[in-house]
């Protein structure tokens, strides 16, 4: 039995030759349908895509504006007036956290004390000038190093009235008779708490600025030396 074959021609497929009876017909050839666009989705999307931009932009817009605060010039030390020359412009991106002092308030600023120890290149907070002198005419600024058991254990802040307590001698106190009494008042002197310095690290001394009467800071000073004071809290005004 002959088989036909149809020849082909070149750049065409093959078509193949009939079959005989009983054949199974051919299978249709599968139809590839084309994905249809959705307009809307596709609009949506875009929509998305610029929205998100403009949130980028509003963004670095936001964290890029600047702010025009006054800073340090040069050192200021602590109950000294701070003058024209003592302040600077600055413009910064700030966080709305941080306070500080606007350019336009700078004529309010000259004219008051230093709270604390302004340093140069430093960033001016309003709580760090004040209208009240803390050292004031006839007065002398004197440090007082205390250990931990000769102040309160309660924060000091510069303004505050404090009573510097003279105690006794640790050699004349190992000579008294056990249970005798002392036969008057520890002499105190009356001060007001300029700064406040950071303990040390391994014995916890701080040294507190406090401001006497000048007639007083000799005799204050050569009893920092000897060690034998205290520091406590006086009464403050209003309490």
């Amino acid at each position: 039995m002959s088989t036909t074959t149809t020849p082909t021609t070149p750049g065409r497929a093959a078509v193949p030759a009939p079959r005989g009876p009983g054949a199974e017909p051919a299978a249709a050839p599968r139809v590839v349908r084309q994905r249809r666009r959705r307009p809307g989705l596709i609009a949506l999307s875009v929509a998305l895509i610029a929205a998100g931009g403009l949130s980028g932009a509003l963004l670095f817009t936001a964290s890029g504006q600047r702010s025009a605060v006054l800073v340090v010039a040069r050192d200021v030390p602590v109950g000294a007036s701070v003058t024209d020359a003592d302040l600077a412009p600055a413009s910064l991106a700030l966080d709305p956290a941080v306070n500080a002092v606007p350019l336009a308030k700078k004529a309010d600023v000259v004219g008051q004390r230093a709270a604390v120890a302004l340093k140069a290149g430093s960033l001016l907070s309003p709580g760090q000038v004040t209208s009240v002198s803390l050292v004031k005419a006839g007065e002398q600024l004197v440090g007082v190093a205390l250990k931990p058991s000769q102040l309160p254990a309660s924060r000091l802040t510069p303004g505050q009235k404090v009573l510097i307590v003279s105690t006794p001698d640790p050699a004349q106190a190992g000579t008294a008779g056990k249970g005798a009494e002392p036969t008057a008042a520890p002499k105190t002197l009356s001060a007001t708490v300029v700064a406040v310095g950071t303990p040390a690290p391994a014995t916890g001394v701080v040294v507190v600025d406090v401001a006497v009467p000048s007639s007083d800071g000799p005799a204050l000073a050569a009893r920092v030396a000897t060690g034998a004071i205290a520091l406590i809290l006086a009464p403050q005004e209003g309490s």
